[in-house]
């Protein structure tokens, strides 16, 4: 193991997956699961950070705004080690593809070679506010279809990874892509994440065929209802609120 690895395991695990075919996964459903990223014993500590207050910038019942059911907080920046690791490796790894959605739809993709330049830009535009996620779910609880916009400045992927083991800790709580298809009826999928693992999809929409050449294609995102256990999710954007 090289330095680098022993000090970044993070970037390592990201390294280490097939991105040609999370690429092809992605651009065939709007969403593909990701290897471990996460070990047991991180997502324990994660998991237990939930309760401490200082960690947080905000608090949101679910039930309250009728997203859902449930519960979920912002942490406030600078984040944990493991989350500002993993988002600095996956943003470069997702980049081409955001650029190469763009240029199917013939749009502008403002997005800089680093994370940190593009949050500067954000920033810049007033979206300061910090926009990693821990949602915890109880019995019954769910989490309406949406998506995570927050500004006029959006990544067009993001990340979940799964902070519970299913069928152990948790039953239920697939998570949910539905896509609007151009002229067409709407496609949904289900996804029950591994513990540990991630899933990244689509933020907001994504281009797909069309008799037109490339359509956007509105996407939306949620998770079914918790049937019995807790479930906890760790929620990365990359891009901050305004």
């Amino acid at each position: 193991m090289t330095r680098q690895q022993a000090s970044d395991p993070w970037r390592t695990r990201v390294a280490a997956a097939d991105w040609s075919a999370i690429t092809d996964e992605v651009n065939e459903f709007g969403g593909a699961l990701l290897p471990r990223l996460l070990t047991a014993a991180e997502t324990v500590s994660l998991r237990e950070m939930y309760d401490d207050d200082g960690r947080f910038r905000s608090t949101v019942n679910m039930g309250r705004y009728r997203f859902g059911e449930g519960e979920y907080r912002y942490f406030r920046a600078p984040y944990p080690e493991p989350i500002e690791r993993l988002k600095q490796a996956l943003y470069p790894r997702l980049l081409p593809i955001a650029r190469d959605w763009w240029s199917k739809l013939e749009r502008h993709a403002p997005w800089p070679g680093s994370l940190d330049e593009w949050l500067r830009m954000c920033h810049d535009a007033g979206q300061t506010r910090s926009t990693a996620i821990l949602l915890r779910y109880g019995e019954r609880d769910w989490n309406a279809l949406h998506r995570d916009l927050y500004g006029d400045l959006v990544f067009p992927m993001q990340v979940v990874i799964n902070l519970n083991e299913p069928g152990v800790d948790h039953t239920g709580g697939e998570f949910l892509l539905l896509e609007q298809r151009p002229r067409a009826q709407s496609r949904g999928t289900a996804t029950l994440i591994p513990h540990g693992h991630g899933y990244v999809f689509t933020t907001r929409d994504r281009p797909v065929r069309s008799s037109r050449g490339w359509s956007a294609a509105p996407v939306r995102h949620g998770v079914s209802a918790i049937r019995s256990g807790q479930r906890h999710t760790l929620g990365l954007v990359f891009h901050d609120a305004a």
